[in-house]
């Protein structure tokens, strides 16, 4: 546990910031599977509007250091190759 009153600050916040971090987290997860969802279906145009969705949630978590960037390139890169498959 926590002794000093700095120390305790910084527990309180790492629980706080570890709360929104997981939600951002779920979030981009949630739009990469809309799309791979939408390409399984074979909708196009839905899989389109997905896309460019999930990029900016995706990229705005690389900016916050939450994903690795070169992580995000993989996934972009992967769902648009199939994208461009259909």
């Amino acid at each position: 546990m926590a002794n000093s009153a700095g120390s305790r600050k910084r527990a309180r916040q790492a629980v706080k910031r570890n709360k929104h971090n997981s939600q951002i987290r779920a979030k981009v997860r949630t739009f990469v599977k809309k799309v791979a969802y939408a390409i399984a279906a074979g909708d196009t145009k839905e899989a389109v509007s997905g896309f460019k969705a999930m990029q900016k949630n995706v990229d705005q978590a690389v900016n916050k250091g939450l994903i690795h960037k070169n992580q995000a390139a993989r996934k972009k890169s992967r769902l648009s190759a199939q994208i461009k498959a259909l």
